[in-house]
């Protein structure tokens, strides 16, 4: 209550004015009871008017009476007994919130004399509230390729009891996948955790559900649970699988562009995109594949596009890949054989070396006129040719090998009766088996080994085919190979057949097993035709190769122990066992090389984790992949394995601090930094880049007062900060990283106001005697008045001082000394030694007594020497 400066009796009229009529006799001292909160109506609290001295016979006549600023009604007095008792329903929760000390303040008048009294009742907490979770449920989303002992924070409970009510302890249900981590960061702040104790499996369990039950520390004890609901999240750990490792298929030559060869079919254990599979020919497939066949991504149809052409090439080996969409890929191999079949497309070929032509009359029957060959480019029945000549002419043809003919003289000649004779050889293949007649005079087989020196010896060709060396030359002996005749030749001094150039099997039939060279012996006089086959050996000369130089392969760093991952293999060019091949795998502590033979007899390569990789520890792992083949002595080819470890969001963001401790001044303008926090991630790309956020934990009434930043980490002020309605902030930050599978670290940031002296004291004046009669005693008291500031510290210290020369003084009284919060501000006996977290109550309050008979003029300042904040009242 103000009043405004008055001078003179006028003003003290004033006052006296507002006085109440009755004397009154000051209360002394402080009664303290307690009481457990939900108590029955009726329930006893204390013999109050006893412990205030007070006869009870005058409890009615003194007009006892007890006040309470808004709980008026909790408590209520027996005036036939001079009892305390349970007027209505205490709900200490409702009444005082989460602080540890709880009070009813009750201030007791009585009449004739005027006498107050101060009375505190400590409400006691019973447990009376369970543990409550924010949600029935919490969702988790975790990767299946979160690494054993892996955390993740969960929310727990709150209790708005107090002390060892509100003291929780929790508990998980079983499992074989987590157990539950409790960290105590103080006597009631628990951070909860699950911890990874067996790798997750998406395709084996897809989804976990636990229970996690918070227990308090009352007695009974109290219980809330909350449904933990686990969805593992797929990561890209399986490589797409064909039904078959080789698909077998036979096409006629003769088939049309766009006929379908084969679908090939795929499967990937994965889900969504890591699902997904792209179908495509091998990066190495040769132009001829590339040209004649397509393969559709989607579906994996291969169809023909090109002219297939079996007298070019009888089969295609088609080497495919299967990749998924994820991130990184996954990608698996299977081999298309596409055997040729041959069609009757091709005519035969007729070949004529003249001998003795022009040819005179008088030339012996038998005499070989021509050498014919004919060929067919079919293959089997469709190329087994036969010729004949037309009748009545007097020649006729002699097979001498396969479709190899002489033309021979068969009845005389007469260059009068005829001189030109026109011959018409007709060749026929057959579409069905037919037994061509040959009529030759043996064959000589040799072999020699491929790559072997010029002179090599191969065969007596003239001994072996019963020719004696000095008739060599006489007979004009030569020997043709149609496509080779530069490889072998004969000295036709010896009759030896020696090695004339450079043999390569694999130019000379490619990996076709059986290799032979054909030679056709001919000498003069008398004609005589042989033929000799040199079969080409294979030797070791070929070294296995792979496609490329280096194979990379990008690893997630979450692959589980005991992932595969496909490897193409090498090729030999030789044939027969020079071409059987093995691997090894250089020595390393995190692969190993497992080599399977499938149906083809071909290998199929897959490396083996043997021990987790950890990007953050070794991003790139460089391996060598040997071929050796059966060869002797061996050969061997290489492959650098380049194998780069790919970040798995496998770690948390991290503070440098648990906690942190911040002093601001109250009434800090908005825009003020607060700090600005930072954390790191250990992982790359955006699974280290990171986002600040308030915790849902965070309550509505500190997101009024801050921001922060989601970008760098800066917390800021956004409204009024009192310390007088709030001193202390407890905020809750989360770090998340931006990935797909996010994860999560947290702090705490305590912000501690510091009072600034920005509250005037505040002077409430109660009547006591009104008028004064001037022949009042002296130290009859004339007004009560209470002081407080709603500051702390020396900032809420008071005092109060009387105008000079006035027939008044002030005499100090301390009326509240006691535990539990503080009256409210209007209450005469206003004090309270501290502020409270959250509370409005101000540090300070003193009760001053007014004696005296004249004008007093007062002033209420508080003692802070920066401050000069004062009320005045005039009386």
């Amino acid at each position: 209550m103000l009043f405004p400066r008055q001078g003179g009796k006028g003003a003290l009229r004033l006052l006296l004015s507002v006085l109440l009529l009755a004397a009154w006799k000051t209360g002394s001292g402080q009664v303290h009871y307690s009481v457990a909160e939900e108590a029955k109506h009726g329930t006893f609290v204390g013999r109050i008017a006893q412990d205030l001295g007070l006869e009870l016979a005058e409890l009615v006549p003194r007009l006892f009476r007890v006040a309470s600023k808004g709980h008026g009604d909790l408590l209520e007095v027996n005036l036939q007994n001079g009892i305390l008792f349970v007027n209505s329903r205490i709900d200490r929760e409702e009444l005082c919130g989460r602080s540890a000390e709880c009070s009813i303040h009750l201030e007791v008048i009585v009449d004739r004399p005027l006498q107050v009294f101060h009375v505190v009742v400590e409400v006691k907490d019973i447990n009376d509230n369970p543990p409550v979770f924010r949600a029935r449920e919490q969702r988790l989303f975790i990767p299946e390729s979160r690494l054993v002992d892996s955390r993740f924070p969960i929310e727990g409970a709150a209790d708005e009891d107090i002390g060892t009510n509100a003291l929780l302890t929790y508990t998980l249900s079983p499992s074989d996948y987590f157990s539950l981590d409790v960290q105590a960061s103080d006597e009631l702040s628990k951070s909860l955790s699950l911890e990874l104790r067996k790798s997750l499996d998406r395709e084996e369990t897809p989804e976990l559900h636990l229970l996690l039950t918070a227990t308090d520390g009352g007695k009974p004890e109290l219980e809330g649970t909350v449904q933990l609901l686990i969805t593992v999240l797929d990561v890209n750990d399986n490589t797409p699988l064909f039904a078959q490792a080789v698909y077998r298929v036979h096409l006629l030559e003769s088939t049309a562009n766009g006929t379908l060869v084969t679908t090939l079919n795929a499967s990937d254990a994965d889900e969504g995109v890591n699902g997904e599979i792209v179908f495509s020919f091998g990066s190495d497939v040769p132009l001829n594949i590339q040209k004649n066949f397509k393969i559709d991504s989607n579906s994996g149809e291969i169809r023909l596009v090109g002219r297939l052409d079996y007298e070019e090439t009888k089969s295609y080996e088609i080497q495919v890949k299967a990749v998924d969409k994820g991130n990184p890929p996954m990608s698996n191999h299977c081999k298309v054989l596409v055997k040729v079949l041959d069609v009757n497309d091709n005519a035969p070929q007729l070949a004529i070396t003249p001998l003795s032509l022009p040819v005179r009359e008088d030339t012996p029957l038998g005499t070989v006129i021509a050498f014919v060959s004919v060929s067919d480019r079919d293959s089997g029945v469709y190329g087994q040719v036969t010729c004949s000549l037309m009748p009545d002419i007097p020649f006729k043809l002699v097979s001498t090998f396969k479709n190899y003919y002489s033309l021979v003289l068969d009845s005389a000649l007469d260059r009068e009766t005829k001189s030109v004779f026109t011959m018409i050889l007709t060749s026929r293949n057959f579409k069905s088996p037919h037994t061509i007649w040959e009529a030759g005079s043996g064959q000589v087989h040799y072999s020699v080994p491929e790559e072997v020196k010029h002179g090599t010896f191969v065969g007596r060709i003239a001994q072996d085919l019963g020719l004696e060396q000095a008739e060599l030359v006489p007979r004009l002996f030569r020997v043709a190979s149609n496509g080779h005749r530069d490889l072998l030749e004969v000295n036709l001094q010896n009759g030896i057949l020696f090695v004339n150039s450079r043999i390569d099997r694999e130019e000379l039939c490619g990996r076709s097993l059986e290799c032979s060279i054909h030679l056709e012996v001919i000498v003069d006089r008398p004609l005589q035709v042989f033929h000799v086959e040199v079969e080409v050996k294979d030797i070791n000369d070929n070294p296995p190769r792979f496609f490329r130089q280096e194979q990379r392969l990008f690893i997630l760093e979450s692959r589980i122990v005991d992932s595969r991952f496909p490897l193409e293999g090498a090729s030999d060019m030789d044939v027969g066992a020079n071409a059987e091949l093995r691997y090894k795998l250089n020595p390393n502590e995190y692969f190993d090389l497992d080599v399977k033979a499938n149906e083809e007899e071909t290998n199929i390569l897959e490396l083996v984790l043997k021990k987790a990789v950890d990007r953050e520890e070794i991003q790139e792992h460089l391996l060598l992949l040997t071929a050796i083949d059966g060869g002797k002595p061996e050969l061997t080819g290489t492959v650098q394995l380049l194998i780069n470890v790919l970040d798995a969001n496998d770690n948390a963001p991290k503070f440098d601090k648990s906690v942190y401790s911040i002093r601001l001044l109250e009434n800090a303008p908005n825009g003020t930094l607060v700090i600005k926090l930072n954390a790191s991630d250990a992982d790359d790309g955006i699974n280290k880049e990171i986002v600040y956020l308030f915790s849902d934990l965070v309550l509505d009434n500190v997101k009024s007062k801050f921001i922060i930043d989601s970008n760098n980490g800066e917390i800021t002020v956004k409204g009024e900060l009192d310390y007088e309605d709030c001193n202390l902030y407890e905020i809750n930050i989360d770090a998340v990283d931006r990935s797909p599978f996010p994860l999560t670290g947290h702090c705490k940031v305590i912000v501690k106001l510091l009072d600034e002296n920005d509250n005037t004291p505040e002077m409430v004046i109660t009547s006591i005697s009104l008028p004064v009669q001037e022949d009042a005693s002296v130290g009859t008291v004339i007004a009560l008045i209470s002081l407080s500031d709603r500051d702390s510290g020396l900032n809420g210290q008071v005092t109060c001082t009387l105008s000079p020369h006035v027939p008044f003084k002030l005499r100090r009284q301390r009326v509240c000394s006691g535990e539990g919060p503080p009256p409210p501000k209007t209450d005469l006996m206003a004090f309270s030694p501290s502020v409270p977290p959250c509370s409005s109550s101000g540090d300070s309050g003193e009760q001053q007594e007014i004696f005296g008979n004249d004008e007093p003029y007062l002033v209420a300042e508080n003692s802070n020497s920066g401050s000069n904040s004062s009320n005045e009242i005039d009386g």
